[in-house]
């Protein structure tokens, strides 16, 4: 049981031993005078954010504080090493509203040691679970850096739906990872609350996850982020390429610009040339425009999943064109792209100019404006086109022909 009268004298002794009044921590803690004076009273106790707070400010810990005694006699302890886990477990418990879910497959929620998910689908008579992780990149270092904590989140869960959809999968279920070197409670709420909000977006479930505090291995401040996604098809509609053949039409579906890839090229550049970030790039800046949240294509192309004329989907990642679109392009063929039909965006544009970077490092770094690829059967061409380009730009890039180079490129981009 917590002793009020020792509780209050601990924190008393502390305050005087900083040199603090009690004003002086009223005002750091942006509370009023009468709080500390109360709380060196006996009367109430700081709530667990305040506790956290006034830990610090007074240079001890949470559980020193509720147990009004230091804690060097016993030995160190798992605080003194820079995991506080009360305050961990705050956070934690703030978490659990954005794990909520209406989904009755769910059937759990934060708390056990897993989490639990229905897959029965009657509608499915062959289910295959399809399972993939991701994590931003190096662009996580941008966005921690320049304030972009909830658009990383939507970067890293749209790129995963992204990657098992052109599969034909179904997203159902996500599970994320933060690592930190210490836990800046703003901070874990803005990331949990990103991608939850994103995975509602890809009508899936955030069903748990870890958040693991590594202080001496991640720098305080700093935080890497993971996911991992389960998503569903049935047997005999998995898109794999395998039905791909020679007159196939090859579509491109446009990007919003980098997407989740290039930034270890784009980070030298900003090194290079700091002035970039606030140059205007039409009515953007070069900011604004690198950290646009990876395009999300579920709601795109979730009509058309499944379709006998869909033979194959290509999300066009790291490797560019050539290097994605050739993991599904079967033997013995080739999707021949005609690069001057592709709309780039004029963020490559810049890049490509004050990088002074070759077109063919832009098409094996960069998308150069195709987030997807779409290989369909000629006389599908259209509809399938049309029913994209009601949420993003869908247009004809390319044919499938005979041919062993897999893919191969003719002309160049409009630079």
């Amino acid at each position: 049981m917590l002793d009020n009268k020792k509780i209050a004298a601990f924190i008393a002794d502390k305050r005087k031993a900083k040199g603090f009044t009690q004003q002086q921590v009223a005002d750091a803690l942006n509370i009023s005078f009468q709080a500390v004076s109360k709380w060196e009273s006996g009367i109430s106790y700081p709530t667990i954010e305040l506790l956290y707070a006034l830990s610090r400010l007074l240079g001890t810990t949470t559980d020193e504080i509720l147990n009004a005694r230091d804690s060097f006699d016993a030995g160190l302890t798992y605080e003194k090493a820079g995991v506080d886990i009360s305050h961990t477990d705050s956070i934690k418990r703030e978490m659990a509203v954005y794990l909520h879910s209406q989904n009755p497959r769910v059937l759990n929620g934060i708390g056990p040691f897993a989490s639990l998910y229905d897959v029965r689908f009657d509608d499915i008579e062959n289910p295959v679970l399809v399972l993939k992780s991701e994590e931003p990149g190096s662009k996580q270092k941008l966005a921690t850096r320049y304030g972009y904590t909830e658009s990383i989140c939507h970067d890293m869960i749209n790129h995963l739906v992204n990657d098992i959809i052109v599969m034909g999968a179904k997203p159902l279920a996500v599970l994320d990872t933060i690592i930190c070197g210490n836990a800046e409670k703003d901070t874990i709420r803005s990331i949990i609350k990103g991608i939850s909000e994103s995975c509602r977006e890809n009508e899936c479930d955030l069903v748990g996850g870890e958040m693991s505090i590594q202080p001496g291995v991640v720098d305080k401040g700093d935080y890497v982020l993971t996911a991992s996604i389960a998503g569903i098809v049935d047997r005999e509609k998995i898109i794999d390429g395998s039905k791909i053949q020679a007159g196939d039409k090859v579509l491109a579906v446009a990007s919003n610009g980098l997407h989740t890839n290039g930034y270890s090229l784009v980070r030298f550049l900003m090194d290079s040339m700091p002035q970039i970030q606030n140059e205007m790039i039409g009515t953007e800046t070069f900011l604004e425009a690198i950290m646009k949240p990876h395009t999300p294509y579920y709601r795109a192309v979730k009509r058309i999943l499944g379709l006998p004329s869909v033979h194959g989907m290509a999300h066009i990642t790291g490797g560019g064109i050539q290097g994605n679109l050739s993991r599904i392009i079967p033997d013995g063929l080739s999707a021949r792209i005609n690069l001057d039909r592709i709309v780039v965006p004029p963020v490559f544009k810049y890049i490509k100019s004050n990088g002074n970077v070759a077109e063919n490092e832009m098409l094996r770094t960069f998308n150069c404006g195709v987030g997807l690829v779409i290989v369909v059967e000629a006389q599908a061409e259209t509809i399938i086109s049309k029913a994209i380009s009601n949420f993003y730009e869908c247009y004809p890039i390319g044919e499938v022909v005979k041919d062993s180079a897999s893919v191969e490129f003719e002309n160049n981009l409009n630079w």
